[in-house]
C-alpha cells in the first residue's frame, strides 16, 4: 500500500489532486518545541538532538501509541485546514488553503467536504461505492470500491489515481503505513496547535521531510500533519491541521450517502483522476536533478 507520502511526491500533478479533495502537509509552529528553546539560549539545534538514539526511539514509540488509539476508534470525526504550497511558473511558491470536514464509521465508512476558493467538494464511501459530488460544478462521479476503507484508498490509488482525504490519518495501522521508508526519527518535544499541547515528532525519507503533532493525554489524535518535498525545487508543503475532533460516538448512517442534485452531470469513473484541477498559473517546477 502506497502511503500519501510517497504518492504526493511522485509528481507535480499528485500535489494539484491532493488540493481537490484534500486532507491527508505550510508553516510549521516552532516556537513551543524544545529545539527552538535550545537555539534561543544560545544553543545549536544539533546540540538538542539526543544522539544517543532515546528521541527517535520516544518518536517511534508516541507514533505508535497514535496509532493504536486511533485504530481503536470505531467512529471518529473532526474539521479541518490545509495549506498547499505550489511553485508558479515563474518560481514563485504560493499558497493555496481549504477547510473541510471528515466522518468515519470503521471499517468501511468516510465522509469528507471540502471547501476552496475554486472548488467545493463532498466525498462519501459508504462499503460498496465512491461518490464525488463537485458542488461548484454541478458535476459527480462513482467508482465501485466494495471493502474496507485501507482497501478502497488502494482502489482509488492504484485504479482512479486519486488520493483519498486523509488517507494516512484514517488507515487502520497508521504506523505500518508511515514508517517503512523512514531513515531518521526524532522527539522534539512539546508545541501547541490551536491551543491543544502536543508531542512534535519529525521524520525523514529519502524524498520527504514529514513532522506530526500528536495530542498529548489520552486522547492522542494527530492535531497537525506536515509533508515537506525536499526533492522538489522550493521545497513546498502540504500542511493539514485538525481541529473539534470527536470520538467514540457512532456517525449516523444517513451521512454516508449522497444524492447528486438535480440537473447534475454524471461523469465516468475514469474522470475522477480529472474531477477538479488547479487554475492554469499554477505549476510544479523540477529541480537542477530532474526530480
Amino acid at each position: 500500500m502506497q502511503s500519501t507520502i510517497r504518492t504526493v511526491m511522485r509528481d507535480a500533478r499528485t500535489w494539484a489532486v491532493l488540493l481537490t479533495l484534500t486532507m491527508t502537509a505550510g508553516a510549521i509552529d516552532m516556537s513551543a518545541t524544545r529545539t527552538a528553546e535550545a537555539n534561543a539560549a544560545g544553543v545549536t539545534a544539533a546540540a538538542a538532538v539526543d544522539v544517543s538514539g532515546t528521541a527517535a526511539a520516544n518518536a517511534k514509540k508516541q507514533l505508535k501509541a497514535m496509532s493504536d488509539y486511533m485504530a481503536a476508534q470505531k467512529a471518529f470525526s473532526f474539521d479541518y485546514d490545509t495549506y498547499l504550497e505550489v511553485v508558479s511558473k515563474e518560481d514563485q511558491k504560493l499558497g493555496l488553503a481549504s477547510s473541510g470536514t471528515i466522518a468515519v464509521n470503521r471499517p468501511d465508512k468516510v465522509r469528507a467536504t471540502r471547501a476552496g476558493g475554486f472548488a467545493n467538494i463532498e466525498f462519501v464511501f459508504d462499503g460498496k461505492t465512491v461518490t464525488m459530488l463537485g458542488k461548484n460544478k454541478n458535476a459527480y462521479a462513482q467508482a465501485d470500491a466494495t471493502g474496507t476503507i485501507d482497501q478502497m484508498v488502494d482502489v482509488m490509488r492504484d485504479k482512479y489515481h486519486r488520493p483519498v482525504p486523509g488517507a494516512d490519518l484514517l488507515m487502520s495501522n497508521i504506523y505500518d503505513q508511515l514508517m517503512p521508508e523512514v531513515t531518521d526519527a526524532k522527539d522534539l518535544g512539546s508545541g501547541v496547535i490551536s491551543g491543544v499541547e502536543c508531542d512534535h515528532l519529525a521524520f525523514r525519507t529519502k524524498d520527504v521531510d514529514w513532522e506530526i503533532w500528536v495530542a498529548q493525554g489520552s486522547q492522542p489524535y494527530p492535531c497537525r500533519y506536515v509533508i515537506t518535498s525536499t526533492q522538489v525545487n522550493g521545497a513546498p508543503q502540504y500542511t493539514i491541521d485538525l481541529s473539534a475532533w470527536k470520538a467514540g460516538t457512532e456517525v449516523a448512517s444517513d451521512r454516508f450517502s449522497l444524492e447528486a442534485p438535480a440537473g447534475a452531470r454524471k461523469l465516468n469513473a475514469g474522470d475522477l483522476r480529472d474531477f477538479d484541477e488547479l487554475p492554469a498559473i499554477f505549476a510544479m517546477n523540477k529541480d537542477s536533478r530532474g526530480n
